[in-house]
């Protein structure tokens, strides 16, 4: 399984942390040992002061797939889920590259339920939310995306072969607590959660190693 992510997809995300809008997709990778399910512990590690929680629409490949084009993306994809890319904000932005700060244990909370392309087509459109402790931190629409699913499918297909069950993490809304003043990280005893539209309920508590 791969976990692919998309990096600054949004444009008023990318604003809020100081960057242009990307000019192509910027892609970047979390192991499995990132993965989580619903309900599972969200480790701060002993390295992090800045830890934040970012609400994503995720893709889950259903079927193999090398360069695809973009009007055939949809019959590729089993469906979608919520998700939740973790970072380490100092570590992020001290490195050239974002793998350390991205991929701790449980940096990659993904949501049981796995909405179908039938019901949601290319899956625009969609509300997208990140509440902490119950208060809504990030709130947008996937319609601000920068780069479309299909597009991300077909654009991520032309690098890495895509296998059932890989994952495309598709970007993140405005509003993350790095961004904030004064900044918020998250905190040991925090609750977090992640809605999509359509999609359901990603719900994870945080904990200090």
């Amino acid at each position: 399984m791969k976990i692919i992510c998309v990096g600054r997809n949004y444009a008023e995300h990318a604003a809020e942390i100081g960057d242009a809008p990307p000019t192509a997709p910027l892609l970047f990778g979390k192991f499995e040992n990132t993965r989580i399910g619903h309900g599972d512990a969200i480790v701060l590690p002993r390295e992090a002061k800045h830890v934040d929680a970012e609400a994503e629409l995720c893709v889950e490949i259903g079927a193999r797939g090398r360069r695809i084009r973009e009007e055939d993306a949809l019959e590729h994809i089993r469906g979608y889920r919520c998700a939740n890319d973790l970072s380490v904000r100092e570590i992020q932005y001290s490195e050239s590259q974002w793998t350390r700060a991205k991929g701790f244990d449980t940096f990659c909370p993904v949501g049981e339920e796995c909405a179908p392309v039938s019901g949601l087509g290319d899956a625009s459109g969609l509300r997208v939310l990140q509440r902490l402790n119950g208060a809504v931190l990030q709130d947008g629409s996937t319609d601000d995306m920068i780069f479309s699913v299909p597009y991300l499918v077909a654009y991520v297909s032309n690098t890495f072969t895509l296998e059932p069950g890989d994952l495309i993490l598709t970007g993140t809304p405005p509003g993350v607590g790095w961004a904030r003043d004064p900044k918020l990280p998250l905190r040991p005893g925090d609750v977090v959660q992640v809605e999509v539209e359509g999609i359901g309920v990603l719900r994870n508590p945080v904990v200090a190693e």
